[in-house]
């Protein structure tokens, strides 16, 4: 089987996208960047995702290597999501896609004005 990164027919901006594709994986990663938290945390910070989606989520960005998920032997139990290196390099190199983004919809508020 062959690998997407070694795989010359594949764009790597298309292997990148395909790990952040989504509604809210973007938004997690970026609350994420702050440091660890509790999924009650994340749900309460990104108003409208449901639990299952956020739960769905988490586990597809902890397949993908970009998030750790810590659960402590308490009762109850205790889970807190944390990024891994990896998922801080992700972090990392989608910050000039966000800044590019933000001046977009400047460029798109500016054009409505006038």
């Amino acid at each position: 089987m062959t690998h997407r990164r070694h795989d010359p027919n594949v764009c790597g901006v298309t292997a990148a996208i395909a790990v952040i594709d989504g509604k809210w994986k973007t938004s997690l990663l970026w609350r994420l960047e702050d440091g660890p938290h509790r999924p009650a945390e994340l749900r309460r910070r990104l108003p409208g995702l449901s639990e299952k989606v956020l739960t769905q989520a988490l586990r597809e960005m902890e397949a993908d290597g970009l998030v750790h998920r810590q659960v402590y032997d308490v009762l109850p139990l205790k889970t807190v999501y944390s990024l891994t290196d990896f998922g801080r390099e992700l972090a990392e190199a989608l910050g000039p896609l966000s800044d590019w983004g933000h001046r977009r919809l400047e460029r798109l508020t500016e054009s409505r004005s006038a």
